[in-house]
């Protein structure tokens, strides 16, 4: 509609001024011009208003029409999301692709979720049930991996009038609810939420959980719980992607959402590619199966960056109300904040810190804290999560800059990656000297009780450990390594161990890309044994070179290639051939010990 004859009068770049606005309001989206360009407008000034264009503006001028539809930018919650491929603002990527090949044309208008699909509906409720916001009244497998609950949206309460089974599009209706002023509210399987305003929910719970990842630097030393918000700052080319793409492929989630919010094309490429390859290791079925992906791209309008973050936790909160546990993706925040930057400055904003506007950190704030996990809506009192992970790209690395500052005020996890350990080919490159887990406490004690009890022990020795390794090569690099004691040399060998042969994980190997919790307290207690026994032999005088060369060593690096299934045996004799190599060096076995 153009009610007041509302015209352009400036355009710069993707930021649109437009007068005759005086009955719209913040965040309603218009049409621009009758080419239709969509736009959310982000500034309102009397009758005028600063509009935010989600795409190429080349060609406009003032004097042309905006159509205001009244409405703020939402998206479409229903059976069809699982496994679709959309923009930041939630257009479907591969309709588009059928109707207009590879360049998304100007003013595209096609509906977000299909219309003319049929989903098998399985009514839960019945007639005559007294149903809340958020209570089950039926139904859909969208894919063998996950089935949809068709819910009440929030808001509404009634008692069901008629509801009916069969096979529907998303806009048919399925239930008819009489509210309790006596009118009948016809309810189909579709529902639209404005993406900057969260889903309620009813209480939001202290997290107890670890999500197991199955990345052995990550559940060891900085585990992140189900519910939990988590950074990943690194410089280019250290191996944030990859890391990211590992949690997505084997996090412990229900759901995986995936943002490429201004990452390289080829990136994204490489997801859309591989994940529908991948097989998902909860089901035997393709990764997609579980999976939404939201691609916009560096090339895609830098507007659009804004808006993908909130659709894709918008998404996620919607599964997360079926009492799912999500895992998102965000990958990554700078180039959000780099969006950002650049309409505060279009909108000549009195900027902050480096050009970024003064709202960054609260702008961010508002992504993280709609994470966590809830007592959802409704009369079954389901519990939900949503961990969220966001990459972070400082410019040279460097983490003083103002976005991975906000980010860590925030998060209570940062996997700090190091160019210095990816030069060395040390990947996943998480700096264990920088990085933090706020959750560590409380997981430690959840993997004491179902993995091991002394896991927590294991879990401070080898901190112990690297963080003396670390002291020593400052001593090492001055004066030498033969200036240090038997005991410290062995610290040095044991951290090593820890380095090369349980830290250091190839994604791309087709046994060492997961490991599970048991085996990583089986990988990590042999480890601490060997050191254990190693400083004994000391202390009974037996040479460090003997320790050192013991042909158990090799098997102990090798234990990371070893599959799960035969791993509980496998260690078991590595264990027990460490006990005979031990007790042959400290029994006094002078020919044994000298053919070692």
């Amino acid at each position: 509609m153009n009610e007041n004859n509302a015209v352009i009068e400036k355009v710069a770049g993707p930021l649109i001024v437009a007068s005759g606005m005086r009955s719209s309001q913040m965040y309603d989206v218009v049409r621009v011009s009758d080419k239709r360009l969509i736009g959310e407008i982000i500034e309102l000034r009397g009758d005028r208003a600063s509009i935010q264009v989600y795409e190429d503006t080349a060609g406009l001028g003032p004097g042309e029409p905006v159509y205001s539809t009244g409405e703020p930018l939402s998206v479409e919650l229903a059976p069809g999301l699982i496994g679709g491929i959309f923009d930041g603002i939630q257009r479907p990527l591969e309709r588009i692709y059928e109707q207009a090949g590879d360049r998304i044309a100007r003013g595209v208008d096609i509906p977000k979720l299909d219309r003319e699909a049929k989903w098998n509906f399985v009514p839960v409720a019945k007639p005559g049930d007294k149903l809340g916001p958020g209570d089950v009244l039926g139904t859909v497998e969208e894919t063998p991996a996950v089935t949809q609950k068709i819910m009440v949206p929030p808001g509404m309460s009634g008692e069901v009038a008629d509801i009916r089974a069969g096979e529907f599009t998303i806009e048919e209706t399925v239930a008819t609810l009489k509210l309790e002023d006596g009118s009948l509210k016809e309810l189909s399987m579709l529902q639209k939420w404005p993406v900057r305003r969260g889903r309620p929910f009813a209480e939001k719970l202290t997290p107890t959980e670890p999500m197991i990842t199955g990345q052995r630097t990550i559940d060891t030393l900085f585990p992140i719980s189900k519910g939990g918000v988590a950074a990943i700052p690194g410089p280019f080319g250290s191996g944030k992607t990859v890391v990211q793409h590992q949690l997505a492929k084997w996090a412990d989630a229900d759901i995986i959402v995936y943002i490429g919010c201004g990452e390289r094309g080829n990136e994204m490429t490489d997801v859309l590619m591989e994940f529908p390859e991948l097989k998902d290791p909860r089901t035997g079925l393709p990764l997609m199966k579980r999976t939404v992906l939201i691609a916009n791209t560096s090339d895609m309008p830098v507007a659009a960056r804004e808006a993908s973050i909130y659709t894709g936790i918008t998404i996620a909160e919607y599964f997360r109300d079926m009492g799912y546990k999500v895992a998102i993706m965000a990958d990554s925040t700078s180039r959000w904040a780099e969006a950002l930057r650049e309409m505060s400055g279009r909108l000549e904003e009195m900027p902050g810190e480096e050009g970024y506007p003064a709202y960054l950190s609260s702008r961010l704030a508002e992504f993280y804290e709609r994470a966590g996990i809830v007592t959802c809506l409704g009369s079954d009192h389901r519990t939900g999560a949503i961990t969220a992970i966001g990459a972070v790209s400082p410019p040279g690395g460097d983490t003083s800059e103002p976005v991975s500052q906000a980010t860590l005020r925030i998060v209570k996890v940062f996997w700090g990656l190091s160019s210095a350990l990816a030069q060395k080919r040390h990947f996943p490159a998480i700096d264990w000297l920088t990085s933090y887990s706020l959750y560590k406490d409380n997981m430690g004690a959840y993997y004491d009780r179902n993995i091991g009890a002394d896991w927590s022990r294991l879990v401070a020795d080898t901190m112990g450990l690297l963080q003396d390794e670390a002291e020593l090569e400052e001593i090492v690099r001055l004066v030498g390594v033969d200036a240090l004691s038997f005991k410290d040399r062995l610290k040095l060998e044991s951290a090593r161990s820890i380095r090369e042969d349980y830290l250091h994980q190839i994604a791309f190997h087709d046994v060492d890309t997961y490991t599970s919790p048991q085996k990583q307290y089986g990988m990590l207690k042999a480890i601490h044994r060997w050191y254990e026994k190693a400083n004994e032999a000391l202390d009974k005088d037996v040479a460090f070179s003997k320790i050192t060369s013991m042909k158990v060593i090799e098997k102990i690096g090798r234990m990371k290639y070893i599959t799960e299934d035969e791993f509980p045996e496998r260690i078991n004799a590595i264990n027990a051939e460490m006990d005979d190599e031990f007790a042959a060096l400290m029994g006094g076995d002078e020919a044994y010990a000298q053919g070692i």
